[in-house]
């Protein structure tokens, strides 16, 4: 991580087209070929500060009390990892903006953006599958059989992951400050509800408006 760090704070203060593989090195106190080791490319550098942003958000969902349903479970998770303050500073809120932004001129970032974007998806799947099958065993119990990973699970990670990755960058495109209804967490949020008769995990199937649509 103190790699991901030493990239960032470069490509922040100096931008990432002055800013070369082996500075990240040198800032990060260790040899060119160590770098090398870990990341093919500078770009690459960063996706452990993506990745960690997206972890605990999918974390905070795995966290959710057990009795919300999935939908309210997201917003939870929303305003427990995307309000600056809550485990994230406003200056690291500040960071993630130009790094958003910079993921729009490179080409290259833009795939390592995508890359963790979409392993989140993935990861989030998991977790709706959990809550599906309801509450997690304790620690000293063996863990219940897992849910299998349906499409409709996967079609509702991806469209949850969209919700929040959408606020995300459309919050780094302005200037505003990360707090209030503009900022990522309200973004997410409002995104989230439009999406309110989207048929999440957990949902009765009458419930659903394509069954109520089909009923005579």
């Amino acid at each position: 991580m103190e790699i991901a760090r030493a990239a960032a704070a470069l490509f922040v203060r100096q931008g990432l087209r002055a800013t070369r593989a082996e500075d990240i090195a040198q800032a990060a106190g260790i040899a060119p070929r160590t770098f090398y080791r870990y990341f093919a490319t500078k770009e690459e550098a960063v996706a452990p500060l993506y990745a960690a942003g997206a972890q605990r958000w999918i974390e905070a969902v795995r966290t959710a009390p057990a009795g919300l349903p999935v939908p309210q479970a997201l917003e939870h998770a929303v305003r427990h990892t995307l309000t600056p303050g809550l485990g994230v500073s406003a200056a690291s809120w500040e960071w993630l903006r130009t790094l958003v932004r910079l993921a729009d001129t490179s080409p290259a970032l833009r795939k390592v953006w995508a890359e963790v974007c979409q392993a989140s998806e993935g990861a989030l799947a998991e977790i709706l599958a959990v809550r599906e099958g309801g509450p997690t065993a304790p620690v000293a119990q063996e863990a219940p059989e897992p849910v299998p990973l349906t499409p409709r699970l996967r079609f509702a990670a991806a469209v949850a992951g969209a919700a929040v990755r959408v606020a995300v960058e459309s919050w780094a495109a302005t200037a505003t400050h990360p707090t209030g209804p503009e900022g990522p967490a309200g973004l997410a949020v409002r995104n989230l509800r439009a999406l309110r008769d989207f048929a999440w995990p957990g949902t009765p199937e009458d419930d659903r408006p394509e069954a109520t649509a089909l009923q005579p």
